[in-house]
């Protein structure tokens, strides 16, 4: 496949990016690199190869949601750098 600037430029807005003119010969290059193994990878054979899906057979392995050893409030305030009696105290900021 041949990579033109047009192409280029084209991916360059979709992405909302933009490229010197050094910049866009080395993506053509490296667009080309990339197509060129795409191509490469259309000559194999893979007639026998199931499609996959899903990248492995389990489901739903996540750990049961359980609270283990609650910390409690002065637990969780004895190292704050600063405190008042029942929260922690951060700087004031204002968004602009």
């Amino acid at each position: 496949m041949d990579i033109s600037n047009e192409m280029v430029d084209k991916l360059a807005d979709l992405a909302k990016l933009e490229f010197t003119a050094d910049e866009k010969e080395k993506l053509k290059g490296d667009l080309s690199k990339i197509t060129a193994f795409v191509e490469k990878l259309n000559e194999l054979d893979t007639t026998s190869v199931e499609p996959l899906i899903f990248m492995t057979d389990e489901v739903n392995v996540l750990r049961a949601d359980e609270v283990h050893h609650p910390i409690t409030k002065e637990e969780a305030l004895r190292n704050a750098p600063a405190k008042d009696s029942d929260y922690f105290r951060v700087p004031k900021f204002s968004s602009k």
